[in-house]
């Protein structure tokens, strides 16, 4: 049976339950990751209480008590200029990809998100493929500046 977790600034995890999630997408993001400690900044953004219209959620698909995949959408406070919400990670354990489990998360997200969403794909990333069928598209061009540190 599969269930979804929802996570955000009324439902807090445990600390064993945001361990877990973060450790998931370490893990099942393989090349197109971040950091740990990045990723637990990301989740600990998604939860947080805020006034400034900022937070988002964590969102966690299980089947039979085990993760198949998780999202985290963190909100802009950017509405009107940019979309209210940045889907920054979105995993789908190893074993279980191309069964329908990333198409799940990414309706649910979908549905819970408060206004436009936007996110960041490799060119080369195959989930590429599904964020276009759900309507995504590619309108800009993302440049970035590294400073040197």
């Amino acid at each position: 049976m599969e269930i979804f977790k929802i996570y955000n600034k009324i439902t807090a995890p445990s600390a064993e339950d945001k361990q877990e999630a973060i450790s998931f997408l370490f893990k099942h993001l393989q090349e197109y990751g971040d950091k740990m400690e990045d990723i637990s900044k990301c989740f600990d953004f998604a939860i947080k209480d805020s006034n400034e219209g900022l937070g988002g959620f964590v969102l966690i698909l299980l089947e039979n008590n085990e993760i198949k995949g998780v999202t985290i959408v963190n909100k802009t406070g950017m509405a009107g200029y940019i979309p209210e919400n940045i889907l920054v990670y979105i995993a789908v354990h190893e074993n279980a990809r191309g069964k329908g489990y990333g198409k799940k998360l990414m309706n649910k997200a979908i549905e819970l998100a408060d206004g436009d969403i936007a996110l960041h794909v490799e060119p080369n990333n195959p989930a590429k493929f599904l964020y276009e069928k759900l309507g995504f598209e590619n309108k800009y061009l993302e440049m970035r500046l590294k400073k040197q540190q």
